[in-house]
Protein backbone atom coordinates (compact mmCIF):
# COMPACT_ATOMS: atom_id res chain seq x y z
CA UNK A 1 0.00 0.00 0.00
CA UNK A 2 1.29 3.30 -0.43
CA UNK A 3 0.98 6.19 1.81
CA UNK A 4 -0.83 8.77 1.11
CA UNK A 5 -0.29 12.59 1.49
CA UNK A 6 -3.11 12.08 5.06
CA UNK A 7 -0.85 10.15 6.36
CA UNK A 8 2.14 12.69 6.88
CA UNK A 9 2.73 14.98 9.93
CA UNK A 10 3.92 18.35 7.96
CA UNK A 11 3.10 20.83 10.27
CA UNK A 12 5.84 23.55 10.08
CA UNK A 13 8.15 20.90 7.84
CA UNK A 14 10.11 21.09 4.69
CA UNK A 15 8.22 19.00 2.36
CA UNK A 16 9.65 18.38 -0.62
CA UNK A 17 6.87 17.86 -3.62
CA UNK A 18 7.87 16.22 -6.95
CA UNK A 19 5.40 17.73 -9.79
CA UNK A 20 4.84 17.38 -13.23
CA UNK A 21 4.85 20.54 -14.48
CA UNK A 22 5.90 20.19 -18.27
CA UNK A 23 3.54 22.32 -19.71
CA UNK A 24 3.46 24.10 -23.30
CA UNK A 25 5.42 27.73 -23.39
CA UNK A 26 4.93 30.80 -25.80
CA UNK A 27 8.29 32.79 -24.84
CA UNK A 28 7.73 33.43 -21.01
CA UNK A 29 3.81 32.79 -21.37
CA UNK A 30 2.05 29.46 -19.86
CA UNK A 31 -0.15 28.24 -23.22
CA UNK A 32 -1.70 25.70 -21.23
CA UNK A 33 -1.79 25.22 -17.33
CA UNK A 34 -3.54 22.44 -17.08
CA UNK A 35 -1.11 20.38 -15.16
CA UNK A 36 -0.16 23.04 -12.96
CA UNK A 37 -3.86 23.36 -11.91
CA UNK A 38 -3.73 19.37 -11.28
CA UNK A 39 -1.01 19.66 -8.84
CA UNK A 40 -3.41 22.49 -6.78
CA UNK A 41 -5.20 20.01 -4.72
CA UNK A 42 -2.11 18.29 -3.13
CA UNK A 43 -0.21 22.07 -2.89
CA UNK A 44 -3.00 23.71 -1.07
CA UNK A 45 -3.76 20.79 1.39
CA UNK A 46 0.42 21.00 2.15
CA UNK A 47 0.09 24.90 2.69
CA UNK A 48 -3.41 24.21 4.75
CA UNK A 49 -1.80 21.90 7.38
CA UNK A 50 1.49 24.92 7.53
CA UNK A 51 4.08 23.11 5.46
CA UNK A 52 6.79 24.94 4.14
CA UNK A 53 6.44 23.46 0.50
CA UNK A 54 9.40 23.24 -1.99
CA UNK A 55 7.76 22.10 -5.56
CA UNK A 56 10.11 20.61 -7.86
CA UNK A 57 9.90 19.63 -11.20
CA UNK A 58 11.55 20.16 -15.02
CA UNK A 59 10.49 21.54 -18.57
CA UNK A 60 11.26 20.24 -21.58
CA UNK A 61 14.77 18.77 -22.35
CA UNK A 62 17.45 21.29 -21.58
CA UNK A 63 20.60 18.28 -22.00
CA UNK A 64 21.38 18.63 -19.12
CA UNK A 65 22.70 22.63 -18.73
CA UNK A 66 21.15 25.57 -17.89
CA UNK A 67 18.87 27.22 -20.48
CA UNK A 68 16.81 29.98 -19.95
CA UNK A 69 14.41 28.80 -22.85
CA UNK A 70 13.51 26.11 -20.56
CA UNK A 71 13.50 28.12 -17.44
CA UNK A 72 10.77 27.30 -14.82
CA UNK A 73 10.43 30.87 -13.91
CA UNK A 74 6.70 31.31 -15.90
CA UNK A 75 5.72 28.28 -14.36
CA UNK A 76 6.42 29.83 -10.79
CA UNK A 77 4.30 33.07 -11.58
CA UNK A 78 1.46 31.28 -13.07
CA UNK A 79 1.55 29.10 -9.87
CA UNK A 80 1.79 32.21 -7.84
CA UNK A 81 -2.01 33.79 -9.48
CA UNK A 82 -3.76 30.24 -9.25
CA UNK A 83 -2.70 30.13 -5.47
CA UNK A 84 -3.37 33.37 -5.03
CA UNK A 85 0.23 34.58 -3.54
CA UNK A 86 3.55 34.45 -4.20
CA UNK A 87 5.80 31.45 -4.91
CA UNK A 88 9.42 32.33 -4.20
CA UNK A 89 11.32 31.03 -7.06
CA UNK A 90 15.27 29.55 -6.22
CA UNK A 91 17.35 29.94 -9.59
CA UNK A 92 18.71 27.17 -8.85
CA UNK A 93 17.89 23.45 -7.91
CA UNK A 94 20.51 22.63 -4.78
CA UNK A 95 22.81 25.49 -4.94
CA UNK A 96 23.28 28.69 -2.45
CA UNK A 97 19.81 30.15 -4.52
CA UNK A 98 17.78 27.06 -3.66
CA UNK A 99 19.17 26.94 0.16
CA UNK A 100 18.83 30.83 0.69
CA UNK A 101 14.97 30.50 -0.05
CA UNK A 102 14.05 27.73 1.85
CA UNK A 103 15.82 28.78 4.72
CA UNK A 104 13.38 32.08 4.67
CA UNK A 105 10.60 30.07 3.95
CA UNK A 106 7.58 30.91 5.89
CA UNK A 107 5.19 28.41 7.16
CA UNK A 108 2.28 27.61 4.91
CA UNK A 109 4.27 29.21 2.03
CA UNK A 110 5.25 27.77 -1.40
CA UNK A 111 8.88 28.15 -3.33
CA UNK A 112 9.67 26.52 -6.50
CA UNK A 113 13.40 25.14 -7.48
CA UNK A 114 14.92 26.01 -11.06
CA UNK A 115 14.74 23.10 -13.96
CA UNK A 116 16.04 19.51 -12.61
CA UNK A 117 17.21 18.29 -15.94
CA UNK A 118 19.20 21.66 -15.64
CA UNK A 119 21.79 19.21 -13.87
CA UNK A 120 22.54 16.41 -15.97
CA UNK A 121 22.45 14.23 -12.71
CA UNK A 122 18.47 14.13 -12.29
CA UNK A 123 17.96 11.90 -15.37
CA UNK A 124 21.60 9.87 -15.82
CA UNK A 125 21.28 6.27 -16.22
CA UNK A 126 24.40 6.23 -13.53
CA UNK A 127 22.98 4.76 -10.41
CA UNK A 128 25.44 7.20 -7.76
CA UNK A 129 25.17 10.24 -9.71
CA UNK A 130 21.69 9.83 -9.60
CA UNK A 131 21.78 8.83 -6.10
CA UNK A 132 24.27 11.97 -5.09
CA UNK A 133 21.65 14.84 -7.09
CA UNK A 134 18.73 12.58 -4.40
CA UNK A 135 21.15 13.46 -1.51
CA UNK A 136 21.37 17.15 -2.28
CA UNK A 137 17.94 17.29 -3.29
CA UNK A 138 16.69 15.45 0.34
CA UNK A 139 18.99 17.62 2.50
CA UNK A 140 16.82 20.59 1.56
CA UNK A 141 13.85 18.84 2.82
CA UNK A 142 12.48 16.82 5.47
CA UNK A 143 9.51 15.03 4.17
CA UNK A 144 8.98 13.74 -0.01
CA UNK A 145 5.64 13.60 -1.38
CA UNK A 146 5.36 12.46 -5.26
CA UNK A 147 2.68 13.82 -7.03
CA UNK A 148 3.85 13.94 -10.42
CA UNK A 149 2.21 11.09 -12.30
CA UNK A 150 3.76 12.06 -15.78
CA UNK A 151 7.04 11.37 -14.43
CA UNK A 152 6.47 8.00 -12.65
CA UNK A 153 7.75 5.39 -15.56
CA UNK A 154 10.89 7.22 -15.12
CA UNK A 155 14.31 6.18 -13.01
CA UNK A 156 15.06 9.79 -12.33
CA UNK A 157 16.53 11.08 -9.27
CA UNK A 158 13.97 13.68 -7.89
CA UNK A 159 11.11 10.47 -8.59
CA UNK A 160 12.57 7.35 -7.61
CA UNK A 161 15.90 8.49 -5.56
CA UNK A 162 15.21 11.34 -3.25
CA UNK A 163 12.13 8.53 -1.69
CA UNK A 164 14.76 6.53 -0.68
CA UNK A 165 16.23 8.90 1.49
CA UNK A 166 13.04 10.73 2.89
CA UNK A 167 9.67 10.07 4.84
CA UNK A 168 7.62 9.59 1.69
CA UNK A 169 3.92 9.46 0.32
CA UNK A 170 1.66 9.85 -2.98
CA UNK A 171 -0.05 12.94 -3.08
CA UNK A 172 -3.69 13.61 -4.35
CA UNK A 173 -2.89 13.49 -7.88
CA UNK A 174 -0.97 10.17 -7.94
CA UNK A 175 -3.92 8.55 -6.12
CA UNK A 176 -6.77 9.50 -8.68
CA UNK A 177 -4.45 8.57 -10.89
CA UNK A 178 -4.15 5.12 -9.94
CA UNK A 179 -7.85 4.80 -9.17
CA UNK A 180 -9.01 5.52 -12.52
CA UNK A 181 -6.52 3.80 -14.77
CA UNK A 182 -6.87 0.68 -12.08
CA UNK A 183 -10.33 0.22 -13.72
CA UNK A 184 -8.77 -0.09 -17.16
CA UNK A 185 -6.86 -3.11 -15.77
CA UNK A 186 -8.19 -4.87 -12.73
CA UNK A 187 -12.32 -3.62 -13.32
CA UNK A 188 -13.14 -3.38 -16.60
CA UNK A 189 -16.81 -3.15 -17.64
CA UNK A 190 -16.85 -4.85 -20.94
CA UNK A 191 -17.10 -4.13 -24.00
CA UNK A 192 -13.83 -2.21 -23.64
CA UNK A 193 -12.30 -0.47 -26.72
CA UNK A 194 -9.22 1.44 -26.88
CA UNK A 195 -8.26 4.06 -29.54
CA UNK A 196 -5.04 5.14 -30.16
CA UNK A 197 -3.13 7.58 -32.35
CA UNK A 198 -0.62 10.03 -32.40
CA UNK A 199 2.94 10.64 -33.81
CA UNK A 200 4.62 8.93 -31.04
CA UNK A 201 4.55 5.34 -33.15
CA UNK A 202 7.59 3.75 -30.87
CA UNK A 203 6.22 4.96 -27.81
CA UNK A 204 2.76 3.33 -28.19
CA UNK A 205 3.07 0.33 -29.90
CA UNK A 206 4.36 -1.70 -27.65
CA UNK A 207 1.40 -0.84 -25.35
CA UNK A 208 -0.46 -3.40 -27.77
CA UNK A 209 0.99 -6.04 -26.02
CA UNK A 210 -1.35 -5.77 -22.84
CA UNK A 211 -3.42 -4.23 -24.73
CA UNK A 212 -4.41 -6.89 -26.54
CA UNK A 213 -5.03 -9.26 -23.65
CA UNK A 214 -7.37 -6.41 -22.11
CA UNK A 215 -9.28 -4.74 -24.69
CA UNK A 216 -12.17 -6.58 -27.30
CA UNK A 217 -11.41 -3.80 -30.00
CA UNK A 218 -8.66 -1.54 -31.00
CA UNK A 219 -8.71 1.50 -33.17
CA UNK A 220 -5.86 2.97 -34.73
CA UNK A 221 -5.92 6.04 -36.61
CA UNK A 222 -3.05 9.07 -36.27
CA UNK A 223 0.46 8.16 -37.41
CA UNK A 224 0.15 5.40 -35.04
CA UNK A 225 -1.79 3.46 -38.14
CA UNK A 226 0.74 4.06 -41.19
CA UNK A 227 3.00 0.91 -40.17
CA UNK A 228 0.05 -1.06 -39.98
CA UNK A 229 -1.49 -0.07 -43.54
CA UNK A 230 2.46 -0.46 -44.38
CA UNK A 231 1.86 -4.01 -43.19
CA UNK A 232 -1.23 -4.32 -44.84
CA UNK A 233 0.66 -4.04 -48.04
CA UNK A 234 -0.87 -0.35 -48.78
CA UNK A 235 1.09 2.67 -50.11
CA UNK A 236 1.86 5.31 -47.64
CA UNK A 237 3.03 8.12 -49.87
CA UNK A 238 5.18 10.49 -48.60
CA UNK A 239 4.36 9.58 -44.41
CA UNK A 240 6.80 9.33 -42.12
CA UNK A 241 7.57 5.81 -41.79
CA UNK A 242 10.18 3.93 -39.63
CA UNK A 243 10.51 0.32 -41.64
CA UNK A 244 11.13 -1.64 -38.12
CA UNK A 245 7.52 -0.39 -37.34
CA UNK A 246 5.90 -2.61 -39.95
CA UNK A 247 7.40 -5.69 -39.09
CA UNK A 248 6.32 -5.08 -35.41
CA UNK A 249 3.05 -4.06 -36.61
CA UNK A 250 2.89 -6.92 -38.70
CA UNK A 251 3.07 -9.32 -35.96
CA UNK A 252 0.69 -7.32 -33.70
CA UNK A 253 -2.33 -7.91 -36.57
CA UNK A 254 -1.48 -11.24 -36.26
CA UNK A 255 -1.17 -11.94 -32.74
CA UNK A 256 -4.53 -9.77 -32.15
CA UNK A 257 -6.41 -12.16 -35.03
CA UNK A 258 -5.30 -15.09 -33.12
CA UNK A 259 -6.30 -13.60 -29.85
CA UNK A 260 -9.80 -12.65 -31.62
CA UNK A 261 -9.09 -8.98 -30.94
CA UNK A 262 -10.18 -6.79 -33.96
CA UNK A 263 -7.55 -4.16 -34.82
CA UNK A 264 -10.11 -1.63 -36.64
CA UNK A 265 -7.80 0.50 -39.40
CA UNK A 266 -8.74 3.39 -40.88
CA UNK A 267 -10.42 2.92 -44.42
CA UNK A 268 -10.39 6.38 -46.04
CA UNK A 269 -7.89 9.15 -45.18
CA UNK A 270 -6.99 12.88 -45.71
CA UNK A 271 -3.98 13.68 -47.13
CA UNK A 272 -2.16 16.33 -48.57
CA UNK A 273 1.46 17.29 -50.07
CA UNK A 274 2.76 18.92 -46.67
CA UNK A 275 0.84 19.59 -43.24
CA UNK A 276 -0.41 23.53 -44.01
CA UNK A 277 -3.59 25.08 -43.84
CA UNK A 278 -3.56 26.22 -47.33
CA UNK A 279 -1.89 22.83 -48.82
CA UNK A 280 -4.71 21.12 -51.55
CA UNK A 281 -6.22 18.47 -49.43
CA UNK A 282 -8.17 15.06 -50.35
CA UNK A 283 -10.17 12.43 -49.48
CA UNK A 284 -8.82 8.92 -50.37
CA UNK A 285 -9.01 5.12 -49.81
CA UNK A 286 -6.16 3.39 -48.14
CA UNK A 287 -5.85 1.58 -51.45
CA UNK A 288 -5.54 4.80 -53.50
CA UNK A 289 -2.68 7.02 -51.69
CA UNK A 290 -0.88 9.42 -53.97
CA UNK A 291 2.65 8.53 -54.14
CA UNK A 292 3.29 12.33 -53.06
CA UNK A 293 1.47 12.63 -50.39
CA UNK A 294 1.30 12.31 -46.64
CA UNK A 295 -1.87 10.87 -44.47
CA UNK A 296 -2.69 13.58 -42.40
CA UNK A 297 -5.94 12.81 -40.68
CA UNK A 298 -8.84 10.33 -40.93
CA UNK A 299 -11.60 9.92 -43.58
CA UNK A 300 -15.47 10.72 -42.88
CA UNK A 301 -15.68 6.79 -43.69
CA UNK A 302 -13.38 6.11 -40.77
CA UNK A 303 -14.56 8.52 -38.62
CA UNK A 304 -18.12 6.96 -38.57
CA UNK A 305 -16.61 3.53 -38.33
CA UNK A 306 -14.89 3.99 -35.06
CA UNK A 307 -17.54 6.45 -33.18
CA UNK A 308 -20.16 3.34 -34.16
CA UNK A 309 -17.37 1.46 -32.17
CA UNK A 310 -17.06 3.13 -29.48
CA UNK A 311 -21.17 3.62 -29.47
CA UNK A 312 -20.43 -0.08 -28.21
CA UNK A 313 -18.32 -0.22 -25.21
CA UNK A 314 -18.53 0.31 -21.67
CA UNK A 315 -14.82 1.43 -21.10
CA UNK A 316 -12.76 3.25 -23.64
CA UNK A 317 -9.48 4.37 -22.93
CA UNK A 318 -8.08 7.08 -25.79
CA UNK A 319 -4.47 7.86 -26.45
CA UNK A 320 -3.30 9.89 -30.09
CA UNK A 321 -4.71 12.27 -31.81
CA UNK A 322 -5.79 10.98 -35.47
CA UNK A 323 -4.50 14.17 -37.40
CA UNK A 324 -2.94 17.27 -37.48
CA UNK A 325 -5.22 18.62 -34.86
CA UNK A 326 -3.55 22.33 -35.00
CA UNK A 327 -4.51 22.62 -38.46
CA UNK A 328 -8.16 22.99 -39.71
CA UNK A 329 -8.63 20.89 -42.59
CA UNK A 330 -6.68 17.93 -40.34
CA UNK A 331 -8.94 18.14 -37.30
CA UNK A 332 -11.91 16.34 -38.02
CA UNK A 333 -10.80 12.90 -37.33
CA UNK A 334 -10.03 14.18 -33.53
CA UNK A 335 -12.79 15.94 -33.59
CA UNK A 336 -15.00 13.23 -33.72
CA UNK A 337 -13.29 10.75 -31.62
CA UNK A 338 -13.69 13.51 -28.96
CA UNK A 339 -17.83 13.60 -29.66
CA UNK A 340 -18.36 10.28 -29.41
CA UNK A 341 -16.49 10.16 -26.34
CA UNK A 342 -18.26 12.68 -25.05
CA UNK A 343 -21.59 11.53 -25.79
CA UNK A 344 -20.71 8.40 -24.94
CA UNK A 345 -22.17 6.40 -21.59
CA UNK A 346 -18.89 4.20 -20.97
CA UNK A 347 -16.26 4.76 -18.03
CA UNK A 348 -14.00 6.97 -20.60
CA UNK A 349 -10.67 7.72 -19.98
CA UNK A 350 -8.09 10.33 -22.10
CA UNK A 351 -4.24 10.03 -21.60
CA UNK A 352 -1.45 11.78 -23.26
CA UNK A 353 0.39 15.47 -23.42
CA UNK A 354 -1.27 15.27 -27.18
CA UNK A 355 -4.53 14.03 -26.48
CA UNK A 356 -5.20 16.17 -23.50
CA UNK A 357 -3.97 19.48 -25.68
CA UNK A 358 -6.41 18.44 -28.58
CA UNK A 359 -9.40 18.29 -26.45
CA UNK A 360 -8.55 21.75 -25.49
CA UNK A 361 -7.89 23.36 -28.88
CA UNK A 362 -10.51 22.01 -30.34
CA UNK A 363 -12.42 23.85 -27.47
CA UNK A 364 -13.89 21.06 -24.95
CA UNK A 365 -13.56 20.79 -21.52
CA UNK A 366 -11.70 17.38 -19.63
CA UNK A 367 -15.27 17.07 -17.81
CA UNK A 368 -16.68 15.67 -21.39
CA UNK A 369 -14.80 12.38 -20.06
CA UNK A 370 -14.59 9.80 -17.23
CA UNK A 371 -11.21 11.03 -16.24
CA UNK A 372 -8.40 12.93 -18.54
CA UNK A 373 -5.09 11.26 -17.14
CA UNK A 374 -2.06 13.43 -17.10
CA UNK A 375 0.48 11.32 -18.11
CA UNK A 376 0.98 10.14 -21.62
CA UNK A 377 4.21 7.21 -21.40
CA UNK A 378 2.96 6.95 -17.79
CA UNK A 379 -0.08 5.89 -18.41
CA UNK A 380 0.80 3.23 -21.09
CA UNK A 381 2.82 1.90 -19.16
CA UNK A 382 0.81 1.42 -16.03
CA UNK A 383 -1.99 -0.29 -18.28
CA UNK A 384 0.33 -2.73 -20.17
CA UNK A 385 1.37 -3.97 -16.58
CA UNK A 386 4.53 -2.57 -15.98
CA UNK A 387 6.48 -1.86 -13.02
CA UNK A 388 7.16 2.19 -12.58
CA UNK A 389 9.96 3.03 -10.55
CA UNK A 390 8.17 6.01 -9.15
CA UNK A 391 5.02 4.13 -7.90
CA UNK A 392 6.75 1.22 -6.95
CA UNK A 393 9.42 3.33 -4.74
CA UNK A 394 6.22 4.75 -3.00
CA UNK A 395 5.01 1.02 -1.65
Amino acid sequence: MMKTLDDLDVTGRRVLVRLDLNVPLDGTRVVDDARIRAALPTVTALTSRQARVIVCAHLGRPGGKADPRFSLAPVAARLSKLLDHQVEFASNTVGPAAHAVIAALPRGHVAMLENLRFDPRETSKDDVQRGAFADELAALADVYVSDGFGVVHRKHASVYDVALQLPHAAGYLIQAEVAALSRLTDDIQCPYVVVLGGAKVSDKIGALDGLIKLANRILIGGAMAIPFLAAQGHTIGTSLLNPVDVAVAADYLSRAGQAGVPIELPSDVIVAGDPAMAAPHEIVDVGKIPQDQMILDIGPTTRESFAASIRTAQTVFWNGPMGVFEIAPFAEGTRAIIEALAQSLAFTVVGGGDTDASVHTLGFADTAFGYVSSGGGACLEFIEGKALPGLAVLQ
